[in-house]
């Protein structure tokens, strides 16, 4: 039985019952709910792996839509960025927000009421006060060797 096809473009409900592997390029996507926090930067303990987030965005995000300001190309501009796909979100999912729609699913937990998918709109991840909108600080701003005194409580 096919899954009908919704104006656009996905499948209803699709999180729900497809594995992240067997998602549409444009489905994999429109899992991103659009809060930003993975465009922090964080600090690794090296000993514990635990991980702590900043306030301190990535120079290519953008702090008013909490998207990447060129993010088909940011590899060129951030090298070490991640390409997150249904490959790399194992080796990765420990250091997303625990509010992530991919950590999410990737843990086999549900997304939250406020997800764009769900709730139908992409602000109510702002309305919801889930996102980085208005309180991050630009990376070029903040020397790294003070990124300690920027680190903020996840889930924000």
């Amino acid at each position: 039985m096919n899954d009908p096809i919704r104006r656009d473009g996905l499948r209803d409900r699709y999180w729900d019952r497809v594995p992240l592997k067997n998602m549409s390029p444009r489905e994999w996507e429109a899992l991103c709910d659009g809060c930003g926090k993975c465009c922090l930067n964080k600090l690794e303990d090296p000993d514990t792996q635990e991980i702590a987030f900043t306030r301190v965005a990535c120079r290519l995000l953008d702090g008013d839509t909490c998207r990447c300001a060129q993010y088909e190309i940011r590899r060129q501009f951030v090298p070490d960025c991640v390409m997150l796909t249904p490959d790399t979100i194992g080796k990765v999912a420990y250091w997303m927000p625990t509010t992530c729609a991919y950590r999410l699913l990737f843990e086999g937990k549900p997304l939250y009421d406020w997800h764009p998918l769900i709730s139908g709109t992409p602000d109510s991840v702002h309305d919801a006060g889930v996102s980085v909108r208005g309180w991050t600080v630009p990376e070029f701003e903040v020397p790294e060797e003070d990124w300690e005194d920027h680190i903020i409580e996840e889930p924000l």
